[in-house]
């Protein structure tokens, strides 16, 4: 603070207090440490005066200043403040301790007119101050936006929008807004599970209220709630990322981990799996919606999640231009990955110098998906020799160990090349290195476009060589199962159109539950070989252009 914010009878007062105090006691024979023992008092008596107000003094009143995020935190209630997310991470009040005390370490101050809707063409895009709005056009998700003093209300499930001092309240009869934030709206089965939140502008009696302290913010934010969910299909791997994690970047990365995760569903267990995407998601500890009965007070609010498409961020649709390779970035950062183990920092191209030294030769990394149960491949041990044969070090990868996530990432940024049967795990494609690594996709009989559709057609978009090896009716375990010429081994798409609408069901039971694979060895050769080759097209390449730049796809 300012030394002119002292009053200026405070400073006089204590100057000719000093000098009076100094010209006496310099009189006696001690003078010149007396002298110097009340120099040094009146400098600590003006520290005193001049930063008391800063310590003591509560910021500017929450709403002074018009937008989303105020500049300041007010009254006397407490930030969440920046931390590091564990499995424990239910909000508790936190003090602030300074003017950078709601500070998101890292990222520094927004500016106060904050977009919270990235997305292109959005009816939201250009929400005003206090105000509320619900984009429900896309078929996937439905997302709501609150800009203003929003304050939670544990007892109804309801975000409550109050209006800025001195401006009157909505009127009693505006309808509110409900919505169950997540990203399968279609799926009445799954949806039914998703708590619903209401969002409403406070009425005028709770407006009155408020205004004379009795709806009072017990925790206060000085950023935007996210309201997400923890359930859902949340204990398969793919859904996790496509219906979960991957939407709540694409929703929110622009704001640069200055949203409160305010978390439906909130386990310990969730908490701790995720925890480092959830702090690279979020700078601020996670609200328990369900079981934080505390007020807690943001300066906006965004609920639900923006979709794209099965592991898709579509860049045309985001005014930031963002793609899925950016993401891929996102999660090395949540990981640390700083080093991408051949070819440095992912975000920077190398250097090319006339007299650079070609890197020693080595073998490519491969990993073989290793499921259990269902999908497994029979002969896996044999497909793991051919590979070794055809050139790679192979690792065979096991699934359901109970692995910590960072231990998945870490083994499988490693790799130049993943193999598996289409299942939830191979979802770890994400974890590949855009423009180095390549994904081997085998679709089991009957699911071949499925499998295209959900893991081909992504990774390619991040720029992973893809290859999918369709096994045929022979190399299928239906072919034990089912006598000779049977419909659902000899013409799985005519079988799955004879079931009409229980056609997911004949998918589900028999081609994904129902089945094991085992490889034919000499027709997979082919497709190893193909890998192997781009790999080393790529190595040579990079060795002559000294570059390593990542896709813009």
């Amino acid at each position: 603070m300012a030394a002119s914010k002292v009053p200026s009878g405070l400073k006089a007062a204590a100057a000719m207090d000093d000098a009076a105090a100094v010209k006496t006691m310099a009189k006696g024979r001690w003078a010149p440490a007396v002298q110097f023992f009340f120099l040094a008092l009146s400098v600590v008596a003006m520290c005193a005066l001049l930063y008391a107000p800063r310590l003591s003094s509560a910021p500017a009143p929450y709403g002074a200043v018009a937008g989303f995020f105020a500049p300041k935190l007010t009254s006397t209630s407490t930030a969440s403040s920046p931390v590091q997310l564990g499995p424990e991470h239910v909000a508790t009040a936190a003090a602030a301790t300074g003017d950078d005390a709601d500070r998101v370490d890292g990222a520094g101050a927004l500016p106060l007119h904050v977009r919270l809707d990235n997305q292109v063409g959005s009816p939201c895009a250009s929400l005003p101050d206090h105000g509320i709005c619900c984009d429900r056009t896309d078929y996937h998700s439905d997302v709501c936006f609150m800009s203003g003093d929003v304050r939670t209300d544990a007892a109804s499930l309801s975000l409550l929008l109050f209006p800025p001092p001195g401006a009157s309240a909505a009127p009693a009869a505006a309808e509110p807004e409900r919505i169950r934030p997540y990203t399968r709206k279609w799926d009445g089965y799954i949806t039914k599970t998703i708590h619903e939140v209401t969002l409403r502008a406070a009425r005028p009696e709770e407006s009155a209220a408020a205004a004379a302290g009795h709806h009072r913010c017990d925790v206060r934010h000085d950023a935007p709630a996210f309201v997400v969910t923890a359930g859902g299909y949340s204990h398969n791997m793919f859904h996790v990322f496509n219906d979960g994690f991957l939407p709540l970047w694409l929703t929110s990365q622009h704001l640069r981990r200055r949203v409160v995760l305010a978390v439906l569903a909130y386990t310990p267990r969730w908490a701790g799996t995720y925890g480092e995407i959830i702090s690279a998601l979020s700078g601020y500890r996670a609200v328990d919606l369900l079981r934080d009965s505390r007020t807690h007070c943001f300066p906006g609010a965004i609920v639900g999640t923006r979709y794209h498409d099965y592991l898709a961020v579509n860049s045309t649709r985001l005014q930031d231009n963002k793609t899925v390779v950016d993401f891929h970035r996102f999660l090395a950062g949540a990981y640390h990955d700083d080093d991408p183990k051949d070819g440095g920092d992912i975000s920077k191209p190398a250097t090319a110098t006339a007299t650079a030294t070609p890197a020693p030769e080595r073998r490519p990394r491969l990993g073989i998906v290793s499921r259990k149960g269902r999908r497994v491949i029979e002969n896996q041990a044999a497909v793991a020799a051919l590979a070794s044969s055809v050139g790679f070090d192979v690792d065979i990868m096991e699934t359901g160990t109970g692995t910590p996530l960072s231990a998945t990432y870490g083994t499988v940024s490693s790799y130049d090349a993943l193999v598996g049967v289409h299942g939830a795990d191979l979802t770890a494609f994400l974890f590949l290195r855009p423009g180095r690594a390549a994904l081997a996709q085998i679709a089991p009989l009957g699911i071949t476009l499925l499998s295209r559709n959900l893991f081909g057609v992504p990774a390619a978009r991040m720029g992973l060589e893809y290859e999918q090896y369709d096994v045929t009716a022979g190399e299928s375990s239906l072919s034990r199962r089912y006598p000779a010429g049977h419909v659902v081994v000899a013409d799985p798409a005519r079988a799955r159109r004879e079931q009409g609408a229980k056609e997911w069901d004949l998918v589900e039971h028999v081609y994904l539950r129902g089945q094991n694979v085992s490889i034919d060895l000499g027709r997979f050769r082919e497709t190893l070989a193909r890998m192997y080759s781009r790999w080393k097209e790529r190595q040579q390449s990079q060795v002559v252009s000294g570059a390593d730049a990542l896709p813009r796809v």
